[in-house]
């Protein structure tokens, strides 16, 4: 096992991707589950705040420690396993997403999860829920997570199977490897409705394997993972198509989302069925400009949206999309459609280059990142969507819009030039999230909590659930070490 102890040594593990700073006096990197074993036992004894990183993608602090020692998982990186015949894979925490896409993709399948960042670890998108833009199909990294391996604060171990613990009336019963029994009381907060990552997931019979999932590195070190993956779809229909209006683009959105759930219920294979519908403003495409000379200089947005093909529908789902399109003012002279994996490839790349401008922005200008991870129910946002923009309009910021559309999910970000606009964002993104919250919606959709989102965690679910969250933890975590300062704060 590597252990840091020299400051410049361990200072990339003291920032993410939102540039948010931090410190800790040891970075550990165990290389096995009974390595994180003996970390925590040591800690444990001593008290010692344990922070769990990956590999720093990530967009609010969950890794970022503010104290103690970190525990670094990048020596656990290997792929154990992947059975083509039952559709699993079983990986340490530390593979990287686009290694394990790729590894796929030779053997004719993929995983659907696919946040905007493939550098991520798969330990972290387990840790925080992650999803991305195939979401709109196939939900986030929860609905793939089988089983999980899981060392407790104090060192012991718990396996985890779908299926096999269920809660009874609010209650979570787990036994750990040494015999350990421990008997988990639920919080009873009702969860939005919506794509969300904010807080422990609970209800009242739900499967345990749930509660670790999008728990931000709180209640345990995850070790060990088996994974649904799927045979890749025959081929894949890729497009970007370009609108003169941004309600034409808005109301194309909202017309292939209803009829891509009609598709659905129905299953129907020769209609339009997307599995990703993103959607970019102006502000992003005028962003994208440099890089992509050839976005259209007439639109007023774009939007990004795949469909799986299949022998019967592969002569008529790209003469529908067009259809539509054309339904509402879009140039189909103007359309990106990727014709082979070249170009699918560079559209994949066009989707996700407004995120690493924006993150490049932020970091050159040294501030921290004000970027909405809000979502609200499908009948609300519109109206939602039209109220953020108009609050950082009147105060004339900056600012790119864009997102998983089909998801009713924002990704608003505030490009402050100076310290006064950047607190001026503060107070808008503030205001973006309790709307949220009033709508029945989420202040964070997909990338979590962490540590810079906490007051917004207490305004969705308020004092009395946070204190049953914690709780919760101090059943699993009786001195309170792992995680700390991640979706709440405690003295303990």
């Amino acid at each position: 096992m590597i252990v840091k102890t020299i400051q410049d040594e361990i200072q990339n593990y003291l920032v993410d991707a939102s540039n948010f700073r931090g410190n800790c006096d040891a970075v550990y990197l165990p290389e096995s589950a009974e390595e994180v074993e003996q970390i925590l036992e040591i800690a444990i004894a001593s008290k010692i705040k344990v922070t769990i990183a990956g590999n720093h993608t990530g967009l609010t602090g969950s890794g970022v420690p503010q104290t103690g020692i970190v525990l670094s998982t990048e020596k656990m990186n290997r792929i154990l396993e992947i059975n083509t015949k039952e559709n699993y894979a079983m990986v340490e925490p530390a593979v990287l997403l686009k290694d394990f896409q790729n590894e796929l993709k030779q053997l004719g399948f993929f995983y659907p999860p696919d946040p905007t960042e493939t550098n991520c670890f798969l330990g972290g998108t387990i840790a925080t829920n992650a999803s991305g833009a195939k979401t709109f199909k196939y939900g986030a990294t929860r609905n793939f997570v089988q089983e999980l391996e899981i060392v407790l604060a104090d060192g012991d171990k718990l396996l985890l199977k779908r299926g096999e613990v269920i809660a009874e009336k609010g209650v979570l019963s787990l036994s750990a490897e040494n015999g350990n029994h421990l008997s988990l009381q639920l919080p009873n907060y009702k969860m939005p409705k919506v794509k969300n990552a904010s807080g422990y997931f609970v209800n009242e019979t739900m499967d345990a394997i749930d509660l670790f999932i999008g728990s931000e590195g709180t209640l345990g070190v995850i070790t060990k993972v088996k994974l649904k993956i799927l045979p890749l779809p025959f081929d894949v229909l890729s497009c970007v198509a370009f609108f003169p209006e941004e309600k034409e683009g808005l109301a194309f959105i909202e017309e292939a989302r209803r009829l891509s759930y009609s598709s659905r219920s129905s299953n129907s294979l020769e209609s339009i069925d997307a599995r990703a519908l993103e959607f970019f403003d102006l502000h992003s495409l005028n962003f994208l400009r440099t890089d992509y000379p050839q976005v259209d200089e007439k639109a007023a947005c774009a939007v990004w949206f795949e469909q799986e093909l299949t022998t019967q529908n592969e002569d008529t789902a790209a003469e529908l999309w067009l259809e539509l399109i054309m339904k509402h003012s879009g140039d189909v002279e103007k359309v990106w459609i990727g014709v082979d994996e070249k170009d699918k490839t560079l559209l994949h790349e066009f989707r996700h280059a407004i995120s690493s401008k924006v993150n490049e922005y932020i970091s050159r200008n040294n501030l921290r990142k004000l970027g909405t991870d809000v979502a609200v129910p499908d009948e609300m946002f519109l109206d939602y969507y039209f109220y953020c923009k108009s609050l950082v309009e009147k105060e004339s910021l900056d600012y790119v819009a864009y997102g998983h559309f089909g998801n009713s999910h924002l990704h608003l970000n505030i490009l402050p030039r100076n310290e006064d606009e950047f607190q001026k964002g503060k107070t808008i993104y503030k205001m973006i999230c309790q709307k949220a919250v009033e709508l029945g919606g989420t202040v964070s959709a997909e990338h979590g909590i962490g540590k810079s989102k906490r007051e917004y965690l207490l305004m969705m679910y308020g004092e009395e659930a946070i204190n049953e969250m914690i709780a919760l933890k101090k059943v699993l975590d009786p001195k309170m070490i792992l995680g700390s300062g991640n979706l709440f704060e405690t003295s303990t």
